[in-house]
This record gives structure tokens, sequence and C-alpha cells, in this order.
């Protein structure tokens, strides 16, 4: 299951420790769905782990659905890897879903998006070179016309929602004409449950054969334990459920490992924090551990926690593009036009940000301790298991300690 060729790569780039570490956290994700399980009543979902409770590979009970390391691996196994996949390494995307538009006149944000803000958005993707393929960027009401803009709009790979029947449709049409586009779900929510606003419309675009781009957003320190590989280990374990699902669902299903480590900073009352080093380090881990276990691979870099479009909040661009860079990825999203909290999208700041990106270097990283593997991570999960991690142990003890950068 593991590629070779990518493991040494990892080492190579991240050392010997950091990538025994990332090899761990696959075997504690393994370990949380065979005991802890995901809360899950979508009917199909569970109907299709149901079959293989008497091979002993799943366990449907009380709500819940149980998967054996064994039906994981079976699943990774039919998963398109990297080498099928439309998108290569190193690649930045206009992604995400802010609420609302900048104003970048004015300098204050809380305008609802148009039509006319989203083509604007897409023929900037379209245009610069820095700039991979794009997702919403903003969200309209009407996700159809959202769709249609793009395609016009944008030649590059696209990703977008799919919440009813007729956006489904047209995601069909769509992929007629260009196969280089992913579906996006965030299929669970913390702990380890299925997000059963998104589970039908899921099953419907799995059976569909879309390409699928599976998030999924654990906190550090809220949600997961506040370590590097206990965050890893939650988001990875929600992931590859919904891979697996997808597999039992529609075997050989493009699946996109779109897992969003995030980190919850006790300074602003336990809000994430996109600007920090750490948060572009440890999406970068979480590429390799998907690079290495052969999967397309979709994570966060290059963000802010300004609220404006300062001078910080490019630097804070060019920082994470950066270790991006130096370090290796496969995509990444929100790399030019968020602001604090992903609520505003700056155009302005998209301009900028994708025209200085031409000039970004690996030198331009800032330095970084790489992390090793931390025991308390585990034992946190298997002391709290779906509880919260505000006040374990390993949250106080590591205040100050990491993720602070």
């Amino acid at each position: 299951m593991l590629r070779q060729d990518r493991v040494d790569i990892s080492k190579a780039a991240l050392g010997e420790g950091t990538v025994d570490m990332l090899l761990q956290v696959h075997e504690d994700a393994l370990w949380i769905l065979e005991n802890l399980g995901v809360g899950c009543k979508q009917p199909d979902m569970q109907a299709a782990f149901q079959p293989f409770e008497a091979e002993g590979l799943a366990v449907v009970y009380d709500g819940r659905i149980f998967v054996t390391r064994d039906l994981v691996e079976r699943c990774l196994t039919d998963t398109p890897g990297l080498d099928d996949f439309f998108v290569p390494l190193n690649s930045f995307f206009v992604g995400g879903t802010a609420p609302y538009i900048y104003d970048d006149e004015a300098g204050l944000g809380g305008v609802p998006p148009t039509p006319e803000h989203v083509a604007l958005i897409a023929r900037m993707a379209d245009e610069r070179r820095m700039i991979a393929g794009m997702g919403r960027g903003v969200k309209l009401k009407d996700e159809v016309e959202q769709m249609g803009i793009m395609l016009e709009n944008c030649s590059k790979p696209l990703y977008f929602a799919v919440t009813s029947d007729r956006s489904l449709e047209r995601a069909r049409e769509i992929h007629q004409q260009k196969k280089d586009i992913m579906v996006v779900f965030c299929l669970t929510r913390p702990p380890l449950e299925v997000n059963e606003n998104f589970s039908e419309n899921f099953v419907k675009v799995a059976r569909a054969g879309l390409p699928l781009f599976i998030s999924a957003m654990p906190m550090g320190g809220i949600s997961a334990p506040y370590c590097y590989n206990g965050t890893l280990a939650m988001t990875h374990a929600e992931v590859l459920f919904g891979i697996c699902a997808a597999q039992l669902l529609s075997p050989g299903v493009t699946c996109v490992h779109a897992g969003f480590p995030t980190l919850a900073d006790p300074r602003i009352e336990y809000n994430p924090n996109y600007g920090l080093i750490s948060h572009n380090l440890i999406n970068i881990l979480m590429t390799h551990l998907n690079l290495m276990l052969d999967l397309p691979s979709f994570q966060s870099g290059g963000t802010t926690h300004e609220e404006h479009p300062t001078e910080r909040a490019y630097e804070d661009a060019r920082m994470g593009q950066a270790l991006c860079l130096k370090y290796g990825v496969h995509m990444m999203r929100h790399p030019f036009a968020f602001l604090r909290y992903l609520i505003d999208f700056s155009l302005a700041k998209l301009d900028r940000a994708s025209r200085d990106a031409e000039s970004v270097t690996p030198d331009d990283a800032p330095d970084v301790v790489m992390p090793v593997y931390d025991q308390r991570g585990m034992e946190s999960i298997q002391r709290i298991g779906l509880g919260m991690y505000m006040e374990d142990p390993l949250t106080t003890a590591n205040f100050g300690r990491i993720f602070v950068t």
C-alpha cells in the first residue's frame, strides 16, 4: 500500500523521525476506526458496510460504523492513485468558501458576494500562472449558477459543492465536458460523526462516479489532541472513513484526501489561527502521509490571521507558499485571497498574492523544527474518546510549547 518512492522523498524532506511519526499516525487512525468508529445514520452508507460484518471487517451497531484495518486497506487498494490524477504536485488553488467579499476600497469585510465577483475570481484564476485551479472562493445562493460561471471563465481544474439533485445533474454535465473536476464534501464533523446534512448527497455523488474531494477539520486542542500526531490521526481517521464509504458505494471512484488539520490557539480563546507556521507545517505533514499512501491530497496553507490585507497578511502568504515549495505538497487551498477565519475573500489580495507567488522560492521558508511522535497524543485519544480536549492534560502541558509561532 505504501509507495516506497514517496517514503524516500518524505524522509529526505522531513527526516526519518518525522516519517516514522506519520506512519504511526496511519496506524493510530486505523485504531480509531476499529475502536471508536464513526457515527452514521445514513441508511445507504450503513448498508454499504453491513455485508462486511460476516467477514469480521466491519460492525454497524447503535448508529456507529466500526471499520477494520483490513477493510480500510482493501478500499485504499481500490482508490485511484497519484499517477491517475489530473493535477500535478505543488499546485496552488483558489479554494475554500468565504461567506463574504472584502471591500478593498472601504477596508471592510462582510459584503455579500455576487455573480460578478465569482466571474472575476474565475478569470483571475484562469489567467495567473501560479494558480492551478479553483474552488468556489465565495458562496452564491445558487450553486448551479456558480458552477456555470466557473466553467465559463476558468479552463483549469475546478471543484464545487453538490447539495441538491439539480446541482448533481449539472455536475454530471460538466464532468462529461471536462474530467478535471472534484465535488467537495466535509462529510464528517468532530468528534467522529457523519454530517447528516450532506450524507445523502455524498452517496448520490459517489454512485454517480464523480471525483470526490473529502475534507475533515478536527481542531487540535478542542476535538483532537493538542500535538501534531494526535491532530493528524483524528483528521486522517475521518477522511479514511469517507474514502472507505465512497469505495464501497462505487468501487474505483477517485477520492482526494482533503484532511484539513486545524489548530486551536488558546491565546485567542481557542479559535483557529491559520497564520501560524505550525498550521502550514501540520498540513504539509498531512500531505506527506497521503502521498506515501498514494492518495491524491489537498490541504491548506498560506493563509493569515489578519483581518485586513496588511503587509503581514502578504508575508503570511509568502511564508506558507515557501514552506509548501521547500517540503513539497500536492494541492493547497486558501493560499491567496482569504483573511481571518476564512470569512472574507479579498480580490485585491488574490491579485497581489498570486503575482507575488511567482517570486517565492523554498529559500524564503522559515526554519522549522520537525516534530516526532508524541505518545501522549494517542493516550489522550484512548482516554477521551469522543469527548473534547480543552481540559486534556496534554493540552495544558503543551501551552506555549508547540503551535505558537
